[in-house]
């Protein structure tokens, strides 16, 4: 790849187009000082130096759902089990720098050629949550991409979705006590009040979103009070919605004539809402969504670890229901690997995959992308749209081929890794190089974080037999049927 002039020269063997009978040979794109692509050229690929030759061009992907988590779960003994009970165990999360935490998560992600992220927030300290945010818009801003912040609204059903005292009488006496009362929640009141102090931390990368954690952990005063707020400031709203089928049940059962519906009358349904997971959506749910501009961020990797099913996509696709993709921080393999979830995402739809390659991709870039900074021309390799882009090295995803021209598609879709990824930049500016994280020192910040996060174990009390002991009675609890009860 020739740079000049602070990367304003782009030159690669192949492009990769939103339509898979698209032009995919060599090109040059010049960037200008705007950030944004100026011209887009063919050209003679023998001009090309071997290195460029080699490199595929394409938009820039998306994580359309996920949680910023530089420190895996697993890594604090967070198995995975269904969401039900591996929440529980995320309570040994050791606390460490936010700052540091989402730092290395988004160089993570940029990595994998993600140039776009929700960053659903979870709080390690429920009493800091606005320093955590100001931390988050920092690591967006030195780390290069695009953060849209989602703000968690959480004020109901802190343990079980339910009444509290069937889990109690399942508990061993000296912990019924502990969780008779549980922690306090922030209010509807106190957070729309920390949100609006938020709003000093946005900057050119790093915006907020409202985030009901889902209807399920969100009292509806509450749901109705940010449906209001978005219709007011045209701020999108990001929640997670049937991820399991204890949910399905517990709504079937609270909501009798549907909770979808319910979400629908007090207006939270609107393109400006996306929600994550969609498993346990019916036929008739999912038409409501769909004309209501509803868009979905699947999670089939997370989906697969935490044992919640299968999305429903080819019967999403048949609504014509916008779909985007997400790592939701539980990548298949734990590594952050955006095209491999676009690829487990495209064996998961039942239909001839030759009609998916160019829907997948768009999905991330374009879809996908609109859920995190908005309709901006973005995920397109057009005069005029964002320069976020990124390469990779094709020349190995094709080392074998016997075709003459080899099929772009397929190859990216089948094979392409994040080790593949060469180079991705953000409105022009180079974040990746040869596949490594260059504004920011991703394993020395990597190192850090380990550093920190064991010292802090070490120090905390970790009560392995109380999280066990809790999960067991969670457990018996949906099993008993407890969260039918209204």
């Amino acid at each position: 790849m020739h740079r000049e002039q602070s990367m304003q020269i782009i030159r690669a063997g192949r492009l990769l187009p939103a339509r898979a009978d698209g032009y995919t040979g060599a090109v040059c794109v010049t960037v200008g000082d705007d950030g944004r692509i100026a011209a887009v050229e063919r050209i003679d690929p023998g001009t090309l130096e071997p290195s460029e030759a080699r490199l595929l061009l394409m938009p820039a992907l998306s994580d359309a759902h996920d949680h910023g988590r530089g420190l895996s779960p697993l890594a604090y003994g967070a198995a995975d089990q269904p969401l039900e009970s591996w929440v529980v165990a995320l309570s040994a999360q050791p606390q460490v720098d936010p700052y540091l935490n989402a730092l290395v998560a988004f160089a993570r992600l940029a990595e994998s050629g993600v140039c776009a992220v929700n960053h659903c927030h979870n709080t390690q300290d429920g009493t800091a949550l606005l320093a955590e945010a100001e931390a988050v818009s920092r690591a967006a801003r030195d780390v290069g991409i695009h953060v849209a912040f989602a703000w968690p609204f959480f004020d109901r059903n802190p343990l079980v979705y339910g009444p509290l005292s069937p889990l109690l009488e399942r508990l061993p006496e000296p912990l019924r006590a502990r969780y008779a009362t549980p922690r306090a929640m922030r209010s509807c009141a106190e957070n729309m009040a920390l949100f609006a102090k938020a709003k000093a931390f946005e900057h050119d990368l790093f915006c907020l979103q409202y985030h009901p954690v889902a209807p399920q952990w969100t009292e509806e005063a509450t749901l109705g009070a940010i449906a209001r707020a978005s219709a007011r400031d045209g701020r999108h709203i990001h929640t997670h919605l049937f991820e399991t089928e204890r949910q399905r049940e517990w709504a079937d059962h609270a909501y009798p004539n549907g909770l979808v519906r319910f979400l629908d009358d007090i207006g939270l349904l609107s393109p400006r809402l996306t929600i994550a997971h969609a498993i346990w959506l019916r036929d008739d749910e999912i038409a409501l969504l769909a004309e209501r501009g509803v868009t979905v961020a699947t999670n089939v990797s997370s989906n697969l670890r935490l044992r919640s099913g299968m999305p429903p996509l080819s019967r999403l696709i048949d609504s014509n229901i916008g779909i985007c993709f997400g790592l939701d921080g539980m990548a298949l393999d734990d590594d952050q690997d955006m095209l491999r979830e676009l690829r487990l995402a495209r064996l998961s739809f039942a239909r001839d995959p030759r009609l998916l390659d160019a829907f997948v991709l768009n999905a991330s870039w374009r879809t996908g992308r609109r859920t995190i900074v908005g309709e901006d021309g973005g995920g397109d390799i057009a005069v005029g749209a964002p320069a976020d882009l990124f390469t990779i090295d094709f020349g190995t995803l094709a080392s074998d081929t016997l075709l003459e021209v080899p099929q772009v598609f397929p190859l990216v879709l089948a094979r392409a890794r994040r080790q593949h990824v060469v180079d991705m930049f953000v409105r022009g500016r180079e974040i990746v190089s040869n596949g490594r994280c260059r504004t920011v020192d991703l394993p020395a910040a990597e190192r850090l974080l380990v550093q920190n996060a064991r010292a802090a174990y070490r120090a905390m009390p970790v009560a392995c037999d109380e999280i066990d002991a809790l999960q067991r009675a969670i457990e018996d609890y949906y099993t008993c049927g407890c969260h039918f009860a209204v």
